[in-house]
C-alpha cells in the first residue's frame, strides 16, 4: 500500500507525529525515524546552519524511507522556497507568516502555472527525474506540495482566521516560543495574551478546515494539544533527545559505579 502523502495527512483529523531535525543529517536519519514509526520529519533550514545541498541529500534518505518531509525554509524569499521544492521537499513551512498577502505570496511562489509562478525545472529532484506530459508534471507538483505557515507573532495570531482562508494554506503551525517573544511575555505560555493568541489560531484552523501543527517537548504536552486541535505534532528534536536520554543514562551509570 502506498504511504499517505503529507497533504492527505493534513486532511485527515488524526494525529500525525513527527520529530525535528536541526543537527543530525545523516543516511540513516530517514530509517532511524521510521524505525521510531514517526509518520514524517521536521528538517530545519532556518536555525540548523544546514545549507541546500544538505537538504537535498536528507530528503533522500527521506524517499528512501518512505518518510514524508517538511522542510522549514529560511525566509518567505522566492529563492528560498523554491529551491527547496525543487530539492524535492514534499511539505514547506514558512516562517512568521503574519498576513493574508503573505500568505498569498508564499502560495505564489510554491505552485506553478495556473496557480503560482514558480520557474520550471522539470526532469530534477522533485519530480524523481521522469520524463512526462508538461501539464501533468505541473498539476502533479501543485498537489503534492503542501504549506505549513507558522503563526508565531502577534499580527500572524491577529490574522491567523485571514491566513487559513488562503488557498493552498493546508497547515498553521504554531511557533510558540517566537509567538510568547512577540506578545512581550517570553516564556509564559500560560499567559492570558499567549493562551489567546493559541485560540485565535485553533479557531481559524477548525474553521477553514485547514490542520494545525506545533512541536511539543513532552509527550504530556502533545497529548493535551492533540484534544485542543493540534493534530500535526512533532515530538522535540533530535539534539534534545539524545542529550536527555544520555544525561539519565549517564547520571545513573555514574550515581551506580560510585556506591
Amino acid at each position: 500500500m502506498a504511504r499517505a502523502g503529507l497533504k492527505q495527512m493534513t486532511r485527515t483529523p488524526e494525529a500525525k507525529l513527527g520529530h525535528f531535525i536541526v543537527e543530525f543529517a545523516t543516511p540513516g536519519i530517514g530509517h532511524i525515524l521510521k524505525q521510531a514509526d514517526c509518520d514524517f520529519a521536521l528538517f530545519d533550514l532556518e536555525h540548523s546552519g544546514f545549507g541546500f545541498e544538505t537538504v537535498k541529500s536528507a530528503l533522500r534518505y527521506f524517499e528512501a524511507a518512505g518518510l514524508p518531509a517538511i522542510v522549514r525554509v529560511p525566509s518567505k524569499e522566492y529563492h528560498h522556497i523554491a529551491r527547496a521544492c525543487d530539492a524535492g521537499a514534499e511539505g514547506i513551512m514558512i516562517p512568521m507568516v503574519s498576513t493574508a498577502a503573505e500568505a498569498e505570496a508564499v502560495v505564489n511562489c510554491m505552485k506553478y502555472y495556473p496557480d503560482g509562478r514558480r520557474g520550471v525545472a522539470l526532469s530534477i529532484a522533485h519530480d524523481a527525474y521522469r520524463q512526462g506530459p508538461v501539464p501533468e508534471k505541473l498539476a502533479a507538483a501543485n498537489e503534492r506540495t503542501t504549506l505549513f505557515c507558522q503563526i508565531e507573532t502577534a499580527e500572524g495570531a491577529e490574522n491567523a482566521d485571514g491566513i487559513a482562508a488562503v488557498d493552498g494554506v493546508d497547515c498553521l503551525w504554531v511557533g510558540h516560543f517566537d509567538l510568547s517573544v512577540s506578545l512581550g511575555i517570553p516564556g509564559q505560555f500560560d499567559h492570558p495574551k499567549f493562551l489567546k493568541a493559541v485560540e485565535q489560531t485553533i479557531a481559524a484552523a477548525k474553521k477553514h478546515k485547514k490542520a494545525l501543527g506545533r512541536l511539543v517537548p513532552t509527550t504530556e504536552v502533545g497529548m493535551a494539544l492533540y484534544k485542543q486541535g493540534f493534530d500535526f505534532c512533532c515530538y522535540s528534536g533530535d539534539v534534545w533527545v539524545l542529550r536527555d536520554a544520555l544525561t539519565a543514562a549517564i547520571t545513573t551509570l555514574r550515581k551506580g559505579c560510585m556506591t
